[in-house]
């Protein structure tokens, strides 16, 4: 008996797993409307199968449809209690849901917001994404509400515990949102130390255009281009003088080469290059090369709102 009900199991997990890769395989190609039409064919079949509603929350989640990603984690969380993930997702959509509303209607889901991710720490005491959200959450919220400075830092340190790398980004975090760019500074400078990814990269650099300081900024961009090889950060230094109309040379040349080795891998449009070469040649007053660029990013996309306005400051020189 017990052979039969394994091979009529066996199956059934299979098809199970079969159902998880190709919907978790939606999402990375981005086909959330197809990945929540077969998970919620496959939830609809299976109303038990914790993983069936997990990957429909996960999918209207995806969609930004708040309402029903909660209703899914809401009964992850009263299935099985003890799962901090669970709470996590529920808290992650509760949160989101709050940022939708008005302030009023927010303040009656931010408790339970909270709720959720102290208990997921509380459940999983190496839950990092549980750490950075109660870090956001309570340098985001207002005092009379709950909102703690301390609390951030309390929640960062758990990080440094887990991660160096997550605690000093964290670190970094509280005192760029408490406008203390110094600390901030060398937080993201250890987590550089570090760890070195480009996320610790783009937060020190995201810091110095924040603060108005482009050089600092594109030396920053350059040493991760030294550590990383990785072509968008051409772009990212031709943006930076193209904002701030310092190091055109540099720029122009960064920009050109994003252009020649541009793939989708990158991530920025190629329409963005021609319209970030179009701003250096407006800083230079070259109109009909500041037009031949510009026109090139309206070439391949006609409604690209900056390249208008921008063609009508070229235009006006």
């Amino acid at each position: 008996m017990k052979k039969f009900l394994i091979f009529i199991f066996l199956p059934m997990v299979a098809f199970s797993q079969s159902i998880e890769i190709e919907v978790n395989h939606l999402f990375k190609q981005k086909q959330f409307v197809k990945a929540e039409q077969m998970a919620s064919e496959y939830a609809q079949q299976n109303p038990n199968d914790i993983k069936a509603i997990e990957l429909l929350g996960d999918a209207f989640g995806h969609q930004k449809k708040w309402d029903e990603a909660i209703e899914q984690y809401r009964k992850l969380v009263s299935i099985k209690s003890d799962n901090a993930n669970y709470h996590y997702k529920y808290g992650g959509a509760l949160g989101m849901k709050a940022l939708e509303v008005n302030k009023l209607k927010a303040l009656g889901i931010i408790g339970d917001v909270k709720d959720a991710f102290l208990k997921a720490a509380e459940l999983d005491p190496k839950h990092i994404d549980t750490r950075w959200a109660l870090v956001e959450l309570y340098m985001q919220l207002p005092g009379i509400i709950g909102g703690s400075k301390s609390k951030s830092l309390k929640y960062a340190d758990e990080l440094e515990q887990l991660s160096k790398v997550d605690g000093y980004l964290a670190k970094g975090y509280v005192y760029e949102y408490d406008n203390e760019p110094e600390l901030a500074e060398s937080f993201y400078k250890k987590a550089i130390e570090v760890g070195g990814s480009l996320t610790c990269y783009d937060k020190l650099t995201n810091l110095y255009e924040s603060k108005k300081e482009p050089l600092k900024a594109i030396s920053n961009i350059e040493e991760a281009y030294g550590k990383h090889n990785k072509n968008h950060l051409h772009y990212q230094i031709g943006k930076v003088s193209a904002d701030y109309n310092i190091e055109l040379e540099k720029g122009e040349r960064c920009l050109k080469m994003y252009i020649e080795n541009h793939t989708a891998k990158d991530g920025v449009p190629i329409e963005w290059a021609y319209y970030r070469l179009a701003q250096i040649q407006k800083h230079r007053a070259n109109k009909l090369e500041a037009l031949k660029w510009i026109d090139k990013a309206l070439d391949i996309r006609s409604d690209f709102k900056q390249a208008k306005e921008e063609k009508q400051k070229i235009l006006s020189l």
